[in-house]
């Protein structure tokens, strides 16, 4: 296989306006998004039509600045997703030093987009932030120069290392997710492993996609190595068209079942080709600490071709023909052209051969992340109107997804959820419109004790500024650390002989769900040794306390329909009784002020004959 040209972090920085007649159009694009195409070309390759809608977002007129997070498909001969920035700003149009003939508007509308294979938001934010202002503090958008430096720039400073450190999670604060949702951002976590259809409806754009990635960011290794596959979306199409598309009518899941002879055999062709030389010792036993670096193949970066899936064109599968088992031979069509994907090398460069289901994700040595955003799970962290056709498609099993126009809202038979934030933290909410499901999101004893154990540490250190970003114990880190605790456990115990007693803790209608999803059937059909080491169980497995009695009230007060309405109930009656015993206490006491006086002035009158009597005396002498 021919060796794939090594490509930049940074693909493409990107000028969108609107115009008063077009609407929302590509201005200047470097390089050119076309090859061959100039600077300044309003052309756009099918897979990208709803980049100006994704960069420019619904509402913008009504916010002075804005950020948007976005997806786009892979383009022909790419196998990554595409992640966006987008930094909007509008300026009054007399400012301008220059303006240009179709300027008829009393105010200028731009975004500023870096398209990126590397997932770094926030790190690319907060360049892409100080860039747009001074980009617009030009007031002559004709002035380019400072776009084209911040592309050499930023391919200059980013690399894949920083996929691995903290700068990957820049701007999204664990502290305030647990402080808007509380004991429902655990609600949230399970809604995702069970692949639902969950739409965030959050204004503005930047509170919606920072939410959204955040709760992302609590699942190991996805926000890193976990969206490579989580927009891989085709642009609306006729229903004929829809109906003959290939990737409908293949299979779902590709397995391949092989004897020990064929492994054999399969092994000795791939010698001269794969360095076996550094195969581990088997005899070894395998770490026992929890490490989370991820397997990185042999020889590479992440951007370089031995770092990419492998993939085998039918005509290679053709020689490997013969070793394949008959009775799963006819799961493969090798007719139809469509390229079959295999594992990739490991750390050691050794070929890994295995007869499960492939998530072609870059996993850890735990088999994370989850195979979640793939097979159409899309993730959309902004989704525009014209998108809205997605949330339908029959090729689109479920969605993560991010929306500020009503319209989302209202249709809400095309989701399963709905995450509405408004601007007070209270006000924070899920609505799950299917009995069954919420049935299975019901928290266990053990959930709500850890979902306890987080808020009780993040409120309690909620005015420590020390601890936001920095501390540990409450702490963002400390917060992803906890839940990446939470799906270890959750996955160890599923491996158990007794899973099913072990996996109660966890609601048995939330796994017994969860075990027929996508991500669970690829992560359970493979081999995972370093999962010897955790721990099964729930974290917070244990027997019943007066604690757990208080927390199931609290939970059931604040969450089910009876208990807000009871709630709402004591309140008002403890606004009645509190001005009722207002109004009797002045009723009371405006009796007592009058009979006081009534007695003050009767005593007087007793008082006033005994001075006379008193008086008299001395006038007679």
């Amino acid at each position: 296989m021919e060796r794939v040209k090594r490509q930049e972090p940074v693909l493409h920085i990107v000028v969108v306006g609107f115009h008063h007649k077009k609407g929302c159009q590509v201005e200047f694009s470097y390089p050119p998004i076309i090859p061959g195409a100039g600077h300044d070309s309003n052309t756009l390759p099918e897979e990208w039509k709803y980049l100006p809608f994704l960069a420019l977002p619904d509402g913008a007129h009504n916010h002075q600045e804005d950020t948007v997070y976005f997806h786009l498909p892979p383009l022909d001969g790419q196998q990554k997703c595409v992640y966006g920035v987008s930094c909007y700003r509008q300026m009054e149009a007399k400012a301008l030093k220059v303006r240009e003939a179709d300027i008829t508007r009393e105010t200028v509308q731009k975004s500023v987009c870096v398209l990126s294979q590397l997932p770094l938001f926030g790190l690319i934010q907060a360049k892409l932030q100080l860039i747009t202002h001074a980009y617009f503090e030009e007031k002559d958008f004709s002035q380019i120069s400072i776009l084209k430096e911040l592309y050499d720039h930023m391919n200059r400073s980013l690399s894949c290392t920083a996929l691995e450190g903290s700068q990957i999670y820049l701007g999204l604060s664990a502290r305030d997710l647990i402080l808007h949702f509380k004991h429902k951002v655990l609600i949230l976590f399970k809604l995702i492993l069970l692949e639902k259809k969950i739409l965030f409806y959050v204004t503005p754009v930047k509170r919606l996609v920072e939410t959204l990635m955040t709760v992302l960011s609590l699942f190991p290794g996805i926000i890193e190595h976990g969206l490579a596959d989580s927009s891989h979306y085709q642009p609306r199409r006729s229903i004929s068209e829809d109906f003959s598309s290939p990737e409908i009518i293949s299979a779902d899941e590709e397995s391949l079942s092989m004897s020990t002879t064929d492994i054999t055999n399969i092994s000795k062709e791939l010698e001269g080709r794969y360095d076996v030389s550094d195969q581990p010792d088997q005899s070894k036993p395998c770490n026992t600490t929890l490490d989370t670096h991820y397997l990185q193949p042999h020889a590479g970066s992440l951007l370089d071709s031995e770092c990419e899936w492998e993939t085998l064109e039918p005509h290679v599968m053709d020689e490997m023909e013969g070793k394949v088992d008959v009775a799963h031979s006819n799961m493969f069509d090798t007719d139809s052209g469509l390229p079959i994907t295999v594992q990739p090398q490991s750390a050691t460069g050794q070929g890994m051969l295995t007869s499960g289901l492939i998530s072609g994700l870059q996993e850890d040595q735990y088999g994370l992340p989850l195979a979640i955003f793939t097979k159409g799970y899309l993730c959309m962290p902004y989704m525009a109107l014209q998108q809205h056709h997605l949330l339908s498609d029959i090729s689109v099993r479920g969605f993560v997804a991010g929306a500020t126009n009503i319209l989302f809202r209202q249709q809400r038979h095309l989701s399963d959820a709905i995450v509405d934030v408004s601007k007070s933290v209270d006000e924070a909410r899920i609505q799950i419109h299917d009995p069954e499901l919420r049935k299975m999101l019901y928290l266990s004893t053990a959930d709500l004790r850890f979902a306890d154990y987080l808020v009780k540490h993040v409120t309690e250190n909620k005015e420590d500024v020390f601890l936001d970003g920095t501390g540990w114990e409450g702490g963002d880190e400390w917060i992803r650390a906890q839940f990446g605790l939470y799906i270890h456990s959750l996955l160890s115990s599923a491996l158990q002989q007794d899973h099913e007693r072990l996996l109660a803790d966890y609601g048995t209608a939330f796994t017994s769900a969860w075990k027929i999803t996508h991500n669970y059937r690829v992560w359970i059909s493979n081999k995972h040794l370093a999962m010897a080491s955790i721990t099964p169980g729930h974290p917070f497995q244990g027997q019943y306390s007066v604690a757990d009695v208080k927390i199931r009230l609290s939970h059931s007060m604040q969450n089910s329909e009876r208990g807000k309405k009871i709630g709402n109930a004591v309140m008002s009656t403890s606004r009645s009784v509190v001005q009722t015993g207002k109004a009797v206490g002045q009723s009371v006491g405006g009796a007592l002020t009058v009979a006081k006086s009534a007695m003050s002035s009767w005593f007087s009158m007793l008082a006033q004959p005994t001075a006379a009597v008193s008086a008299s005396p001395q006038s007679a002498d």
